[in-house]
């Protein structure tokens, strides 16, 4: 026992003096969590993000019983102004020059909708007014002006994403209203829905607790995927272990207590990102539940598990460090660690459905209360499957001494 927590302890002051591992297990984490908070931290907080977008009225005939298009027009309008002072408003609508053309104003902004400066172009076409009346009384006509609102977005933007469902919502209380107004609708037959702020309090959640999350998942992953192996092969490449075998401690012992020391250094990471992420960005996640403690020690084991695989398939440390960069980024920024991972191509879908912090940083913000879900078997049988399979692998392929 004495030897595997000398062990532990050679790794942890190992990893706290060496300057690179210190960078990936400390500074970079904190320096991702700060940056991102500061450019993304308003995400969440009512009046404090708005979308700019277009709304284009090609309708001509307002002379109906019912302008529908300009009421819709009105709604977002109104959706254009603060609804308090200081506050952003929802949208920041674009609107034509004196005496430009509508169509002209149009092609103007679906080119800033693809280059990312509009979230969306709302097009209301012309005839919308006619169309729309005869089908809400139930005899609209199979063939003519098309009721159909033209919605232009980005595919590639997230604002895009976000003010189109925000847009969805306003058309869908608008259509609701109208019905109502001219007793067409029935409320028996309505969908009851309720709208809440996603979190376990009832309360918005800020971007930062979104992320806080994702980030100690991103330092255990880095820790694990660069850290371990690196701890290993360099120590046997330089004759280190070497040293550790002429002595009683067996690979077992010497296992155990890198793995001690490993997880000891997790903890002291983790304090540090929720001391930061509390005290200096306002985070109000608590991780003090049954559920969230036992995915956090998961993560760490899996990442651990991991390192022991790379170091595996790695006959020298310079070929893991390679083995680590090629597998950092992709994982990360597909397992949803920092922004909502959604309407991928299949290719990267793929990755997305295998990656273990797919499943980590899903099942521990459903825990904390910061996302929408359920915890299934899936968010603890993925990171399982890895385990045992990196453990298998490493059994296997790990060698402990460099040939000479």
């Amino acid at each position: 026992m004495k030897g595997i927590l000398r062990v532990a302890q050679a790794h942890l002051l190992t990893a706290l003096r060496e300057k690179i591992t210190l960078f990936w297990f400390l500074i970079f984490p904190l320096f991702l969590l700060a940056i991102l908070t500061l450019i993304f931290g308003n995400m969440g907080a009512e009046g404090e993000i708005s979308f700019a977008i277009a709304v284009v009225n090609l309708e001509t005939d307002t002379a109906g019983p019912v302008d529908f298009a300009g009421i819709i027009e009105g709604v977002f309008e109104q959706a254009g102004k603060p609804s308090e002072e200081g506050k952003e408003p929802l949208f920041v609508i674009s609107s034509p020059a004196s005496g430009e053309a509508l169509e002209d104003f149009l092609t103007g902004e679906k080119k800033a909708t693809r280059f990312g400066d509009r979230a969306a172009v709302i097009v209301i076409p012309e005839g919308f007014n006619q169309c729309l009346l005869l089908r809400v009384m139930g005899d609209g006509p199979s063939s003519g002006p098309d009721c159909s609102l033209m919605i232009y977005v980005n595919e590639g933007s997230a604002a895009s994403g976000m003010a189109t469902s925000i847009i969805d919502q306003i058309l869908a209380g608008v259509e609701r209203n109208i019905l109502t107004s001219m007793g067409r609708f029935q409320e028996q037959q309505a969908i009851p829905t309720e709208t809440l702020w996603i979190g376990s309090s009832g309360t918005e959640v800020l971007y930062v607790d979104f992320l806080l999350p994702g980030i100690v998942l991103m330092g255990f992953f880095v820790n694990g995927l660069f850290g371990v192996p690196g701890s290993i092969l360099f120590a046997r490449d330089k004759g280190v272990l070497r040293r550790y075998w002429v002595t009683p401690l067996t690979v077992t012992h010497y296992l155990a207590g890198f793995s001690v020391g490993h997880l000891m250094l997790c903890l002291v990471q983790f304090a540090i990102l929720l001391l930061l992420g509390r005290f200096a960005f306002g985070a109000t996640v608590t991780f003090c539940q049954p559920v969230s403690i036992f995915l956090l020690l998961l993560a760490a084991i899996t990442f651990l598990a991991f390192g022991f695989f790379v170091a595996s398939v790695a006959k020298t440390a310079n070929t893991g460090m390679a083995i680590g960069n090629i597998l950092n980024m992709p994982m990360m920024f597909l397992g949803g660690l920092f922004f909502p991972v959604a309407g991928l191509p299949l290719v990267l879908k793929a990755i997305v459905y295998v990656n273990p912090l797919t499943y980590l940083a899903k099942g521990l913000r459903v825990s904390l209360g910061t996302e929408v879900g359920t915890l299934s078997v899936s968010m603890i049988a993925v990171p399982l499957a890895w385990i045992a399979v990196c453990v298998a692998v490493a059994s296997w392929r790990l060698s402990w001494d460099v040939e000479r």
